[in-house]
């Protein structure tokens, strides 16, 4: 064998690999495209310049530091939210709670916050983290002790749960948490603690590198632990899973435990690193664009870093897009239902551009399980 030469073990191993990254890809980024696209004729009948519009979209969102650190702000609460729902998907459970569960995360983390004086910030910080999680775990775990105990449908619970959320801590923050210093007439809590917020370095929020390393704990729990192998294997078929033995009640408990703990961590960085405080509206709508995330990001742990990217991006620059393009910022909301849809609807987007489907293991559907790949 010549020097030069490839092993051709090693060229297949690497063509695999570069297959199964095109799989997992193609469809969302089509999609994009595709959005993009109607989004531009879009834009041609409501008057505006499209080239324009989104070269003011991509300065706004990526054209400074400023702007980059202003996406990937954006973009943290996103991972947080679209992690805990592909981690649901995993065990077959579709969680549309992650909105209630973060909003929990967030008033917790608040009350943490400014209601404990005198701690450093190298407890301060990690305690009212915990808590955010923990609040979130707690509430994640009323749907999942639901659906193993009466059956009744998480989807249902999980809905039902974020408007009792949402009313909760709107009474809390115009309540029994409410800033009463002089001149305030917000519902809102106080002002969190110095030592209790989250800093950014050089733009880069900290939280954003926490969500990082929590997508990378959360791809090798599910594909290189025990506990990994029982939520796919519930997601994948709970009759044979409960025929091999594994815990399908405690599992599918379990799952919505760490979905709702990683909702309301999403919570806790937005009110640490971002609001620092917790305020009625400002959290909003987080929780229901982590199916997005998790749609784009084909529930891969991995996947939903640059899918919350994307669109921390097209919410940091909506603005700048506006100012420039004249532009109304709903358009960025369409856009974003767009990409949303053609993922979910992958027949469209794969007769438009000719993509092969890859195996019917692939696709997401409710039928089968929103879990199942």
């Amino acid at each position: 064998m010549s020097t030069g030469s490839v092993d051709p073990a090693v060229s297949k191993r690497s063509k695999g690999f570069l297959i199964k990254i095109w799989h997992a890809i193609n469809i969302p980024l089509a999609a994009v495209v595709l959005a993009l696209l109607i989004g531009a004729i879009i834009l041609l009948v409501s008057g505006a310049n499209p080239i324009q519009a989104y070269v003011a979209l991509f300065r706004g969102a990526f054209g400074s530091m400023t702007a980059l650190g202003r996406t990937l702000e954006k973009a943290t609460p996103l991972v947080f939210s679209g992690l805990a729902v592909a981690f649901a998907f995993k065990a077959g459970l579709f969680n549309i709670g992650a909105q209630g569960q973060l909003l929990f995360g967030a008033m917790i983390a608040a009350a943490i916050g400014f209601g404990i004086d005198g701690l450093p910030s190298i407890i301060h910080v990690p305690l009212a983290l915990l808590g955010g999680a923990l609040a979130g775990a707690l509430y994640g775990a009323i749907p999942g002790a639901l659906k193993v105990y009466t059956g009744a449908h998480e989807v249902i619970t999980t809905i039902m749960l974020n408007y009792i959320a949402i009313n909760i801590t709107d009474y809390l923050a115009s309540g029994p948490l409410k800033d009463t210093s002089s001149g305030n007439v917000l519902a809102r809590t106080p002002e969190i603690m110095a030592s209790a917020k989250i800093p950014s370095i050089a733009n880069i929020p900290l939280g954003f590198v926490l969500a990082i390393l929590m997508s990378i704990l959360i791809w090798w729990i599910l594909s290189r632990t025990t506990l990994g192998f029982d939520i796919r294997t519930v997601g994948l078929n709970p009759n044979a899973a409960r025929y091999a033995g594994i815990k399908v009640a405690f599992t599918i408990i379990l799952t919505m435990v760490l979905s709702g703990a990683l909702a309301g961590m999403g919570g806790a960085v937005e009110t640490q690193g971002v609001v620092g405080r917790f305020q009625p509206g400002f959290n909003i709508g987080l929780g229901f664009d982590g199916i997005t995330i998790a749609l784009l990001g084909k529930t891969s742990p991995l996947g939903v870093i640059p899918a919350a990217i994307l669109i921390g991006a097209m919410k940091a620059g909506a603005s700048q897009m506006q100012f420039d393009a004249g532009v109304a910022k709903e358009i960025v909301d369409v856009i974003q239902a767009l990409m949303l849809f053609f993922v979910a609807a992958d027949v469209i987007v794969r007769k438009v551009f000719r993509i092969r489907a890859a195996g019917e293991e692939e696709k997401i559907t409710l039928s089968t399980g929103w879990g199942q790949q």
